[in-house]
């Protein structure tokens, strides 16, 4: 019998390319992983490696055996399904990642709820972006994942798993309340309007960075950069205490102090899609299915076709 352990390992190398990397995944070191390795391939009795100095690539059979072994992992997991079905009530952990723009306003509102509607059922949350939640959503690591797509950017779907828009989130220009876009009545903002202010942006090459700079340039200008963080909490000190102007979604600006306004804006692409992803076949799971429902029950415009 093969050892599990040491098919998972050889299925991480094809995600993620490197012994070094799988190590820092498993918390392990390089040798450790290599050794792992070959001793499946003593298992095996088959090649499934080359090395070319400290570069490692899986041979055809090495690509079948971790091939082979996500379909085992996947009779495993429904197996334990099964299982858990049987006695109805969702029971035990139920592991989430979760966005960090969503982790109040969504992730703590669903372990409330998940809570009150299932005793049995726990809520672990772990903080991850979007392509760091898919990699462990696929790894098994996390049941569930939020997720999130900014519509002017034209992400492509996530691959390999099954998604549910669960609502969209408009970005807002967060002001300060004596700029003249933020009176009170005032319509949405056009961009326009803050091309002569100084801006608070997430850096480049993030999505929230690159969707309001692409925004702003086919508003017709680029905007002037005064700070530049990922953080909307800190976007929003910032503002406060300079006056400069930040875009950041709706979700992240519920809670503004008093000094500060939040304004919807002409521009309808400047929008992120959050959803919800599960691996292939398991939205009906208890746990997962009950995590669903509350996300819905949570939601506002909530979509369940999946994509």
């Amino acid at each position: 019998m093969l050892d599990l352990r040491r098919l998972v390992l050889l299925r991480d190398l094809v995600a993620h390319g490197t012994v070094t990397a799988v190590a820092e995944l498993h918390g392990v070191t390089p040798s450790a992983v290599s050794q792992q390795l070959r001793l499946l391939e003593d298992e095996t009795g088959t090649r499934l490696l080359e090395r070319t100095g400290r570069s490692v690539h899986l041979t055809a059979a090495g690509r079948q055996l971790a091939n082979d072994t996500e379909h085992v992992l996947t009779a495993l997991e429904q197996a334990q399904n099964r299982l858990r079905s049987d006695r109805g009530e969702p029971t035990g952990p139920f592991r989430v990642a979760c966005f960090p723009s969503a982790f109040a306003p969504v992730g703590a509102p669903l372990g409330e709820a998940l809570e009150s509607a299932h005793g049995n059922l726990r809520l672990h949350l772990t903080e991850a972006e979007p392509e760091a939640a898919v990699r462990m959503l696929l790894q098994r690591r996390v049941d569930l994942a939020l997720l999130y797509r900014y519509t002017n950017l034209a992400t492509p779907p996530y691959t390999g798993v099954e998604t549910r828009a669960l609502r969209t989130d408009p970005l807002v220009a967060v002001l300060r309340n004596d700029h003249p876009a933020a009176r009170p009545g005032q319509s949405a903002v056009d961009l326009r309007e803050l091309a002569d202010t100084e801006w608070i942006m997430a850096p480049r090459h993030t999505a929230c960075g690159d969707a309001v700079l692409q925004a702003c340039r086919s508003a017709g200008f680029t905007p002037r950069i005064r700070h530049t963080c990922t953080d909307f909490s800190a976007m929003i000190a910032l503002a406060t205490g300079g006056g400069h102007t930040a875009l950041i979604p709706r979700l992240a600006a519920a809670h503004l102090p008093p000094i500060l306004a939040a304004r919807p804006v002409t521009d309808g692409t400047l929008t992120r899609t959050i959803e919800t992803a599960v691996r292939p076949g398991t939205a009906h799971e208890p746990a997962v299915a009950a995590g669903l429902t509350a996300l819905r029950a949570l939601g506002d415009g909530t979509d369940d076709a999946p994509r």
